[in-house]
C-alpha cells in the first residue's frame, strides 16, 4: 500500500505558472506508475497526465501537451507536475494516484491509490 499527499495548490492567474507535488510513503515508489487526474467544478474526474515507473516514459491529455511536464524521483518518492500557461479552464482539484499496472493507463479506476487533492484556481 502507498500513501498520497498533494502539495503546491492555490490561486493563480491566467498565463501563471504552478508546480504541484506528490508525495508518497509506504511500500517501494518505484513499483508503481503515476498519475495526475483533475476534476473541475461540476465534471468529471479526467485524465491528466502519467508517467511510468522508472519515469522515462510519460502521457498527457490533449489539454496538458505543451503546458504540463510530468516528473518524478524514485530517490525522493515523489511525483511532480508543473503547469505553465495555466488558462481559467485548468480550474480543477488536482489528484494524484498510483497504480499497480505496468500499462500507462488513462483511466481513474486503474488507478488503485489515490491522494486528497489539492486546489487549483485559475482566474482570468
Amino acid at each position: 500500500q502507498v500513501q498520497l499527499m498533494e502539495s503546491g495548490g492555490g490561486l493563480v492567474q491566467a498565463g501563471g505558472s504552478l508546480r504541484l507535488s506528490c508525495a508518497a510513503s509506504g511500500r517501494t515508489f518505484g513499483n508503481y506508475g503515476m498519475g495526475w487526474f483533475r476534476q473541475g467544478p461540476g465534471k468529471e474526474r479526467e485524465f491528466v497526465a502519467t508517467t511510468s515507473r522508472s519515469g522515462t516514459s510519460t502521457y498527457y491529455a490533449d489539454s496538458a501537451k505543451g503546458r504540463f511536464t510530468i516528473s518524478r524521483d524514485n530517490a525522493k518518492n515523489t511525483v511532480d507536475l508543473l503547469m505553465n500557461s495555466l488558462k481559467p479552464e485548468d480550474t480543477a482539484v488536482y489528484y494524484c494516484a498510483a497504480t499497480t499496472s505496468v500499462v500507462m493507463y488513462t483511466t481513474p479506476h486503474q488507478y488503485r491509490y489515490w491522494g486528497q487533492g489539492t486546489q487549483v484556481p485559475v482566474s482570468s
